[in-house]
């Protein structure tokens, strides 16, 4: 049976199609201004086959239920069912997605056994990360390697008090101008993310396996941080913005 599992993002939309557990299609693209369309297109326009069945998650899955009669599940489940399908041992999922960071607890089964998220601003998301980089004159993808060599960097650490997207944005600007080096603020940017989700963590605890999921998993200087405030390792998909997307594909297969 074909089917497919389609993640609305704030940031971007994601689809899987997959036949028997195995991923035939897998794509992305920006959600843009007119996300259900876009859902339309994917789904029509990229799948080699018609899936028989589709479920859809992330931020914008309701408008596939009410506009497009077709059942959605969480994130949450949706991640945590993707996560566990890569890495059959994976206890820990940290997924810090365009919007929203959410770590979730697995059972020995593989079941969501509890979970934190920070939906409530863009603070430590994918967003707060895109116009962080942009203050300070990187693409996302310089961003991410920009605390390569860190201990040099943090060794006169200077720190970011806000998480508030516009007010931490002023206080980059604030720095510059005194003349803070850009990859020390860039350091500082990164610490300050890892710290708001070290916070969830706590809350939530973190057991072996740990996977990190999201588009932010590409972030190199995010995975390395994390790992080291953790002091286990962290194991992240050769695409783990689709982990939603597959669990969500996997659901339909069930």
């Amino acid at each position: 049976m074909i089917v497919a599992g389609i993640d609305i993002g704030s940031r971007y939309i994601k689809f899987v199609l997959a036949e028997e557990g195995h991923i035939i299609v897998a794509e992305k693209r920006e959600t843009g201004h007119d996300p259900l369309n876009t859902c339309r297109d994917l789904i029509d326009r990229t799948a080699p086959a018609s899936p028989e069945r589709i479920v859809a998650t992330g931020y914008g899955r309701y408008l596939m239920e009410v506009h497009g009669n077709i059942p959605t599940i969480t994130e949450i489940k949706a991640v945590a069912r993707g996560a566990r399908a890569v890495f059959s041992s994976c206890r820990t999922v940290v997924d810090i997605g365009g919007q929203d960071t959410k770590v979730i607890s697995l059972d020995d089964k593989g079941m969501v056994s509890g979970f934190e998220m920070n939906d409530r601003c863009a603070a430590g998301t994918g967003r707060f990360l895109e116009i962080m980089a942009r203050t300070l004159g990187y693409s996302i993808e310089e961003f991410g390697a920009s605390c390569e060599s860190r201990e040099d960097k943090m060794r006169n650490a200077i720190k970011i008090n806000s998480m508030c997207t516009v007010f931490a944005e002023s206080e980059v600007v604030g720095l510059i101008a005194k003349g803070i080096p850009r990859d020390e603020v860039a350091a500082a940017i990164h610490d300050s993310i890892v710290g708001r989700v070290m916070s969830l963590i706590r809350r939530v605890g973190a057991d072996d396996d740990i996977i990190f999921a999201g588009g932010c998993a590409r972030n190199a200087c995010l995975a390395s941080l994390l790992s080291e405030r953790l002091q286990k390792p962290i194991h992240i998909s050769e695409t783990p913005e689709m982990l939603a997307a597959l669990g969500a594909a996997l659901y339909a297969a069930s």
